[in-house]
């Protein structure tokens, strides 16, 4: 065979191994994103040792706290503690990213006011980014409960739809900073609702250019209607209820306002919320509520309530949801398990979203759902 022939040969043999290489590599690339939420904002050690490093690839610490118009770690010695311990699981998983998230339903109070003027976003932007630089974190998730709207006793104001989408450009330009000095990727991120209020009072079009994953909070749908029991994680909306909340609705109002789905993670609820109801018509759903009672997470409720102690397990085919209703005691508990989760996982592959986020990690001790999520995103 001649040198030329040679040659030929050599690249014949070798194109499709590199070939082979770069799909491989892009198919690794592709993998869904899966964000748990960890909450220490009670003041709690967190229990690192049951954390599932390799069944994650984010970790948002919830929550920081805001004061004085400033990301404030509210529990500072546990949350140290924590951070410590948290970033120990990236010699298990070297991959795993762990982001503070600050506000959530609590302490989203103070939000409006941080970033009232260019000054004021730009002195929170750097506090929340000098808390990740001191503990050698990779990021901030902004938990927002709500921008321009009531949420649990909160500043609100007109101003909040702008001073959103001003808040997130400060941040990525000051992670990009700190970037050149650590030579280390950071990340922007933030969890949202998708109804059509919430997105008339934000600019989700134009704040999402400075965001690397929108994490969409699927989940507590039943605390919108007072007047019956609905499912709180459903995945559609009903055909004959066309009101009713749902993630593909949330997911379609994203769309319609030029939210790039690829950035968007699905949110799905850990846990389960009751109610006592006045019929056992329907078997408890959609029935006018009593009062609410203890839902659960969801080892609890797979391990000790679940087709047990008069509890029957429903599926709603068309929401695409499980419910439990017992009869006798007129209770009904939406929540989320292993059915409705592996739908969530087709659909997130489907329309090609970023991945799964969920609330709150250990309401699921025994990690019935993490481990179904892991298996339909191929983390097994």
């Amino acid at each position: 065979m001649s040198y030329p022939e040679k040659v030929i040969c050599f690249w014949f043999l070798t194109i499709p191994f590199l070939l082979s290489n770069q799909v491989t590599i892009a198919q690794k690339k592709a993998k869904p994103v899966i964000i748990g939420y960890v909450g220490g904002y009670r003041g709690n050690i967190i229990q690192t040792d049951s954390i599932d490093a390799k069944g994650l690839s984010h970790i948002n610490y919830a929550f920081v706290d805001i004061k004085d118009n400033r990301a404030w770690l509210h529990n500072e010695i546990t949350d140290t503690v924590n951070f410590r311990k948290l970033n120990e699981l990236k010699t298990i998983n070297p991959n795993l990213k762990i982001l503070i998230s600050i506000g959530g339903w609590i302490w989203s109070k103070l939000f409006s006011d941080a970033v009232l003027s260019d000054t004021s976003t730009a002195n929170f932007a750097q506090s929340a980014v000098d808390i990740v630089s001191k503990f050698n974190l990779d990021g901030v998730d902004i938990d927002w409960e709500y921008p321009g709207m009531r949420g649990d006793s909160n500043v609100f104001r007109p101003k909040d739809r702008t001073g959103y989408t001003n808040l997130f450009k400060n941040l990525r330009e000051k992670l990009e900073d700190l970037e050149k000095q650590t030579n280390k990727k950071y990340l922007v991120t933030t969890a949202i609702g998708g109804s059509v209020e919430f997105l008339q009072h934000t600019q989700m079009e134009l704040a999402q250019e400075y965001l690397d994953y929108i994490n969409l909070m699927s989940y507590d749908f039943d605390d919108t209607y007072d007047n019956m029991s609905a499912h709180h994680s459903n995945l559609y909306t009903p055909q004959a209820m066309p009101y009713i909340y749902s993630a593909d609705a949330c997911i379609k109002n994203l769309k319609k306002v030029g939210v790039k789905l690829s950035k968007v993670v699905l949110g799905i609820g850990f846990y389960g919320k009751g109610k006592i109801v006045e019929s056992a018509d329907n078997n408890g759903l959609y029935q006018i509520p009593i009062r609410p009672v203890f839902g659960g997470g969801y080892t609890y409720l797979k391990d000790s309530i679940v087709n047990q102690k008069g509890y029957v397990r429903y599926w709603d085919s068309e929401s695409q949801a499980p419910y439990l209703f017992n009869a006798e005691n007129k209770i009904f508990i939406t929540y989320d398990d292993e059915e409705s989760v592996k739908a969530k996982c087709l659909y997130i592959k489907k329309f090609k979203l970023a991945g799964a986020m969920f609330w709150e990690y250990f309401s699921d001790k025994k990690l019935y759902l993490l481990k179904g999520i892991n298996s339909e995103f191929g983390y097994d």
